[in-house]
C-alpha cells in the first residue's frame, strides 16, 4: 500500500491534552465517530489509548481519508480500527453505514468549526444530538470566544486570518455553541480551558 501518511504539527502537539480530557469523558464501550479526523494521528492515537472502544475516523477530504488509512496500517491498527470513510458534514441528514448508526457512543469534532461555515457548525450540532443516545458525549475542541470576546491577542490574529483566507470561517463564540445545542437536548457538561488559547465543550444528549 502506498503510504499517505499527513503528519500536522498542531495534531502532535494538542494530542495529550486533549486525550487527558477524554479520559474523563468518553464511555467504556461502543464506537466512537471522529468528524473532520484530517490526517489520522489523532484517530490512531486514540484508538491504541481507548483499546475497547472503536474509533470511527471520517473526513471530507479524500486526501484525508487515503492519510487514515495509511496510518491505520503503519500503526497495525487494521483488526481493530474500521475503514475511515468521506463525511460531508453539509449533507442533512449525514450519509453513515446503517450498521454504524447504533453503536456510536460518542461524538469528537476537533479542530473543526472555525475552518467551516456556520451553517455546517449549527449542523454538526444538530445531527450528533440526532445520533446520539441518552448520556451520550459529544466533545468539540478548538480556539473559540467567550461571551464573544477573544481570549488572546493571538486568537485575534489567528481570527483574522482565518476571515482573510475565507469570510466564511472564523473563531466561534462558546454561548453561541451552547445555545443551539441546548435547543437540540444536548446539555453543557463541561468547558475546559486548553493549553494554546483552545477549549474543549463537552456536551451531553438528555433523554
Amino acid at each position: 500500500m502506498v503510504d499517505c501518511r499527513l503528519e500536522f504539527p498542531a495534531t502532535q502537539r494538542n494530542s495529550k491534552p486533549i486525550a487527558n480530557v477524554l479520559q474523563g469523558v468518553l464511555p467504556r464501550i461502543g464506537t466512537v465517530l471522529e468528524v473532520a479526523s484530517g490526517s489520522g494521528e489523532h484517530a490512531v492515537s486514540f484508538q491504541k489509548l481507548f483499546p475497547s472502544l472503536r474509533w470511527q475516523a471520517t473526513d471530507l477530504s479524500l486526501l484525508h481519508v487515503k492519510s487514515i488509512s495509511s496510518w491505520i496500517n503503519y500503526e497495525g491498527l487494521q483488526d481493530i480500527m474500521p475503514v475511515p470513510f468521506v463525511l460531508d458534514v453539509s449533507l442533512s441528514p449525514w450519509q453513515l453505514p446503517k450498521d454504524l448508526v447504533p453503536s456510536i457512543c460518542a461524538i469528537v469534532c476537533i479542530n473543526l468549526m472555525h475552518i467551516t461555515n456556520w451553517d455546517h457548525c449549527k449542523l454538526t450540532i444538530v445531527e450528533s444530538a440526532r445520533l446520539l443516545r441518552c448520556n451520550s458525549p459529544l466533545f468539540i475542541y478548538g480556539p473559540f470566544k467567550k461571551n464573544g470576546k477573544h481570549v488572546s491577542q493571538t486568537n485575534v490574529f489567528f481570527d483574522k486570518s482565518l476571515r482573510e483566507r475565507n469570510p466564511d470561517w472564523g473563531i466561534r463564540d462558546i454561548e453561541d455553541l451552547e445555545v443551539i445545542s441546548n435547543n437540540v437536548g444536548l446539555s453543557t457538561k463541561r468547558i475546559i480551558k486548553m493549553p494554546a488559547n483552545n477549549f474543549s465543550l463537552v456536551f451531553t444528549k438528555l433523554g
